[in-house]
């Protein structure tokens, strides 16, 4: 294999792996909501979501029909969500939220990715004051009729902001009224691309030495590609934030 064909086999290489993460944690909240709820699209909100952002993403249907049939079957059954707090290299504090079948091997998966970069698990409540969970709801721009109509219905299911992109508008508000907001879309015949609860930091930890950096982008990746693990937060200063 000549030079050239190595590059573009490394570029592909890269490229099937982070497709498949994307599958992966596409499929993951399809299970997760399947689980919480009906199995049925028609009467599972959550589902519909993150079905129809499955389809948007290209993951194959007979995967997605797997992961509903996983979280309303056998396959869901005895499966918690169980959340994990600790701090990365340089005092970044990370979030990992996971849903685990044996959480005696998730536990001891997570705190040896924590030790291997220089990480460490603390005590459930120690990021209390770190992260604000609130409600966030994504919506294509192309489902809002009247912008004025789709605001001011937000407003009045509780959202207390929305804001416009380039194609889509963002709509959050506090974790109490997610259920309220949900109906608002539901009323005015919306269906979001996303919608979900998530943790936003309150501070940001700025970073500077070069060899923390990786080690905490190298903690968040394998945390990320682990099988019990659904999302994983950080408070990491983003130089876009700077």
């Amino acid at each position: 294999m000549g030079r050239k064909s190595a590059k573009i086999a490394v570029r592909k290489g890269a490229a099937d792996k982070a497709r498949g993460q994307i599958f992966t944690k596409a499929l993951k909240d399809v299970f997760k909501a399947s689980k919480g709820g009906s199995g049925d699209l028609a009467n599972n909100f959550l589902l519909r979501v993150a079905v129809e952002r499955a389809k948007k993403l290209n993951v194959p249907k007979e995967n997605i029909e797997k992961a509903i049939k996983k979280g309303q079957g056998t396959g869901g059954a005895g499966f918690e969500d169980v959340s994990y707090e600790g701090y990365g290299p340089g005092g970044v504090a990370i979030f990992v939220e996971t849903s685990t079948d044996n959480p005696t091997r998730t536990v001891g998966n997570v705190r040896s990715y924590f030790r291997k970069y220089d990480g460490a698990l603390g005590t459930s409540g120690s990021l209390e004051f770190v992260f604000n969970r609130i409600a966030l709801f994504t919506v294509p721009k192309e489902a809002v009729k009247s912008e004025d109509d789709f605001t001011l219905a937000m407003i009045d299911s509780g959202a207390e902001e929305i804001e416009l992109h380039d194609d889509h508008y963002e709509v959050s508000g506090p974790m109490s009224e997610f259920g309220a907001i949900q109906d608002g879309l539901v009323k005015l015949g919306i269906t979001p691309d996303e919608a979900s609860l998530i943790r936003i930091p309150l501070s940001r930890k700025e970073l500077t030495d070069e060899a923390s950096l990786v080690k905490l982008e190298n903690l968040i990746d394998v945390l990320s590609e682990d099988d019990d693990v659904v999302t994983v937060y950080h408070n990491l200063l983003d130089k876009d934030d700077q």
